[in-house]
């Protein structure tokens, strides 16, 4: 019988490690699992460089009055689409500034739509019905590498200006990394079941969007230190964290930072501006797009002044 053909993507080999797992017992299944999970954070780090570059990009795209744009297909597609949902609750980014496109659309997000990903003309059709433009950064993520739509997305993308990025977890071939302005591949290897990339690759890609959302929110000023100072406090969960960040920042009781929660419509950054400003919305306001947002440098200034 003659050998099947090789496929060069490493998310398609077979792992030498798990070859017997169909005969492991429910512990032995986990400490293998976890073994070979042991090898994706560091598979990340060898990517720092480019995952930097990338919040480069992403950073310019907002600041610029642009989007971030994730486009993928099955878990790649998934995972693009939960990231993008988080930024607005998080940090009080608009719904559409960074934004998850998943080959099938909104179905695909909760079943498999079969052969969805094997078209390219639709994904670049989809960056079409978004609008993309020269301000925008859009990043193609596909585990394999190979995916049609995506990569139909990012050349119409290019067509259109936006500058382009690829994440995938098989190493790139030459004319990715020519094509592309940023090319993110951290080699998780082989996945414990053959072509499982909801695993190991899954992970990664979930801690390289991660970072990348994360670290663009952080340089646009979404954080003071590391206290999610742009929430909006729209549960309960969140009106207590939003007062005992007040409590902490300001060293005001819990009936103040209420009160100051209250006034700035549940804006933690607005009522750290306004107990700053004494009461003054519109100074508070002023003094917060003088500075882009970065209360930090509020805090700064205000630490100089008081000297």
């Amino acid at each position: 019988m003659p050998a099947p053909p090789e496929d060069l993507r490493l998310t398609e080999q077979r792992n030498p490690a798990t070859t017997g797992i169909d005969q492991l017992s429910p512990l032995e299944l986990v400490d293998v699992i976890n073994a070979e999970d042991d090898k994706v954070a560091p598979a990340v780090h060898a990517e720092r460089l480019e995952i930097a570059r990338a919040i480069e990009i992403a950073e310019k795209a907002l600041r610029r009055g642009g989007h971030l744009i994730y486009v993928g297909a099955g878990t790649s597609g998934r995972l693009g689409v939960l990231d993008a949902s988080e930024m607005p609750p998080t940090y009080s980014v608009e719904r559409t500034l960074v934004q998850g496109v998943i080959a099938g659309g909104s179905p695909a997000l909760t079943r498999a739509i079969e052969g969805a990903e094997d078209h390219p003309e639709e994904g670049a059709a989809a960056m079409d019905q978004r609008g993309v433009t020269e301000r925008d950064f859009v990043l193609g993520i596909a585990a394999s590498g190979t995916t049609p739509y995506v990569h139909g997305a990012l050349r119409r993308a290019q067509e259109l200006g936006a500058h382009t990025g690829l994440l995938l977890c098989t190493p790139p071939p030459k004319e990715y990394l020519e094509a592309y302005d940023v090319v993110i591949a951290p080699l998780v290897g082989p996945e414990v079941v053959t072509g499982s990339t909801r695993m190991k690759a899954g992970t990664a890609t979930k801690l390289v969007l991660n970072t990348i959302s994360t670290g663009a929110m952080i340089r646009l000023g979404k954080t003071y230190g590391n206290l999610m100072v742009d929430l909006r406090a729209t549960n309960r969960k969140l009106v207590d964290r939003s007062q005992r960040i007040l409590m902490e920042t300001l060293e005001v009781d819990r009936d103040e930072a209420a009160a100051l929660l209250h006034r700035s419509g549940g804006s933690v950054k607005l009522a750290i501006a306004l107990h700053l400003t004494d009461g003054d919305m519109s100074e508070a306001r002023r003094r917060l797009d003088e500075v882009g947002g970065r209360l930090g440098e509020i805090l700064a200034r205000q630490g100089t002044d008081d000297r």
